[in-house]
């Protein structure tokens, strides 16, 4: 496994009271993990990219990232959430409380990311399988820190989010003409 800091690229610091009144930015850190070999993945990026998400949304703590294999994913999919097959995303929450930083720093939680199933899906969705790793990532770690989209309200407002997020700290702009935010049916 592999650990990066994202704090390391934006200079901010290592340790800082995350509820001091003056100011000072919190830590996040993710500990990323690419345990499959089917498509190439910048694992550091995808860490940089989860890492701006959680400090937007003024979250502290660790977050784990790992990307998987088909195998994998089809594993936790049925043994988490009784679904049989595969799926792109798994979202796992850890700390019911973010403010009780009394046991530690705060576990936000987990992003299981199949990268085979994303680059499958990336022409009928995002477009381009950076894209679909992208959103995938960005999609995780909005569900670590409570967004949902099973009706449509909440589905509005966690996509307006993605692509906010996407567009801030993946494209340094707007969407490419390709990108979709939901799948492309045949």
């Amino acid at each position: 496994m592999r650990r990066v800091d994202p704090n390391a690229r934006t200079g901010r610091p290592q340790v800082a009271d995350p509820f001091s009144p003056t100011g000072v930015d919190v830590p996040v850190e993710v500990i990323v993990a690419d345990e499959q070999t089917e498509q190439a993945v910048d694992a550091p990026r995808w860490a940089a990219l989860a890492a701006a998400v959680l400090r937007s949304e003024g979250q502290s703590g660790e977050l784990t990232l790992t990307f998987v294999d088909r195998a994998e994913i089809a594993n936790l999919n049925e043994e988490h959430l009784g679904n049989a097959g595969v799926t792109d995303v798994l979202s796992f929450p850890l700390d019911d409380d973010p403010s009780d930083v009394t046991a530690g720093p705060i576990l936000l939680g987990d992003v299981v990311v199949c990268p085979a199933v994303a680059a499958e899906a990336a022409t009928g969705h995002a477009g381009t399988i950076d894209d679909e790793l992208a959103l995938l990532t960005v999609h995780g770690v909005l569900h670590i820190i409570g967004h949902d989209h099973a009706d449509a309200d909440e589905r509005a407002v966690m996509q307006a989010l993605e692509l906010a997020h996407l567009c801030e700290h993946h494209w340094q702009g707007p969407a490419p003409s390709g990108f979709r935010l939901e799948h492309q049916t045949p």
